[in-house]
C-alpha cells in the first residue's frame, strides 16, 4: 500500500464494522483519520452496543496513524458544520471522505416484510440513516475536499449497482437505502470532476462486522464455527479487508479511472493484490450469484 502519511481522512460512522475497518487501514497507510459516531465512552446511541469511536481512534493509533474520535450524530446540521470547520481549523485540508453512516440493522423488522407490513416509523427513520446523513455531511466537507485536487469520496453501501439493479432487497425501505447511496455516488462523481476529485460508491462482502459475530455467537477467532448454522458464511470476510479497498483507492495517483462506479472489496481486491487478514481474496458477490442464489451447496473453492 502506498503511505498515506500527510493525508487528512473523515470515516463519517466509523464505530464499528466497516468504519472501524477502515479507519484502521487508512490509519495503518499513516493518515490522519477523523472518527465521527454517536457512541462514546460516557454515552450509547440507539444501537445500544458497546462498541466506541474512542476504541477505533486507538487502533487506528496503534497501527501508525494518528486517531480523533468526535462525537457527531450526523442527522443534525450543526454538528457536522462544527466538525468540518474544526478539521479546516486544524489540518487546513480533507483528503478522503469516507460515508459510511448507516445506524439501520435493528430497524429492519424482517427481511422479507412487505412494505405495508413494515413499520414505517422505522422504515422512514432508516432511510434518514442511510440517505439524509451522506446528503448532509457531503452538503458541509465537499468545499473543503475540493479546495485541493485528487480528494476522494466513497460511498459505504451494501450490494453493488450490478447486483441491486437486478435483484430486490426486501424489505423495501433497505432496498431504496442502499440503492440511493450508490446513486448519491453517481451524482457527486459529476458535480466533483470539474474539481480533478473522484467519487465512487463501495461495497464490502459479507462481512464479519461485531453485530454479525453476535448474530451467530462467534468471535472472529472461531468464525468457522458459524458455517454449521449458515453454510454460506464461508465466504465472509473481516471488516479490515474492505479497509485495505478504501487504503488502495486512496493510494492510487490514477483513482479518477474509477470516478462514479459502483465497486467491491472483493473487485479491488484483484485489481491492487491485497488480501484480508487471513491470506485470502475473497469475491462474495460472485459468490453470491454463481453459488448461494443459484441454489448450489456452500463451497468457496475459487472464491477466496
Amino acid at each position: 500500500m502506498k503511505s498515506l502519511t500527510g493525508k487528512v481522512a473523515l470515516v463519517a460512522g466509523g464505530t464499528r464494522g466497516a468504519g472501524r475497518g477502515i479507519a484502521m487501514e487508512l490509519g495503518a497507510a499513516g493518515a490522519t483519520v477523523y472518527i465521527t459516531g454517536r457512541t462514546t465512552r460516557h454515552e450509547i446511541s440507539e444501537y445500544g452496543r458497546h462498541e466506541t469511536i474512542e476504541e477505533t481512534a486507538d487502533l487506528v493509533n496503534n497501527l501508525g496513524g494518528i486517531g480523533i474520535a468526535v462525537q457527531v450524530d450526523h442527522l443534525i446540521h450543526e454538528q457536522v458544520q462544527s466538525l468540518i470547520e474544526r478539521i479546516e481549523k486544524e489540518h487546513g485540508r480533507l483528503d478522503i471522505l469516507v460515508n459510511d453512516i448507516w445506524g439501520g440493522e435493528y430497524l429492519v423488522d424482517w427481511w422479507n416484510t412487505r412494505v405495508w407490513e413494515h413499520s414505517l416509523e422505522k422504515g422512514l427513520r432508516m432511510l434518514r440513516l442511510a440517505i439524509d446523513t451522506h446528503l448532509i455531511t457531503s452538503h458541509y466537507a465537499l468545499p473543503l475536499l475540493i479546495k485541493n485536487e485528487g480528494g476522494l469520496v466513497i460511498e459505504m453501501t451494501d450490494g453493488t449497482k450490478e447486483y441491486n439493479n437486478e435483484n430486490y432487497r426486501i424489505p423495501m425501505f433497505y432496498d431504496l437505502a442502499k440503492s440511493s447511496v450508490i446513486r448519491i455516488a453517481e451524482g457527486l462523481a459529476h458535480e466533483l470532476e470539474q474539481y480533478h476529485c473522484t467519487a465512487v460508491s463501495l461495497t464490502p462482502g459479507w462481512m464479519r462486522s461485531e453485530i454479525m459475530l453476535d448474530h451467530y455467537g462467534v468471535k472472529e477467532e472461531n468464525w468457522h464455527d458459524a458455517i454449521e448454522e449458515e453454510p454460506h458464511f464461508v465466504i465472509s470476510e473481516t471488516p479490515r479487508y474492505v479497509g485495505r479497498a478504501v487504503a488502495a483507492l486512496a493510494g492510487d495517483p490514477e483513482v479518477s479511472r474509477w470516478n462514479g462506479l459502483s465497486l467491491s472489496s472483493g473487485k479491488l481486491a484483484q485489481v491492487y493484490g491485497f488480501t484480508d487478514l487471513d491470506g485470502s481474496q475473497p469475491d462474495c458477490w460472485r459468490y453470491i450469484v454463481e453459488v448461494q442464489d443459484a441454489g448450489k451447496q456452500a463451497d468457496a473453492t475459487g472464491y477466496r
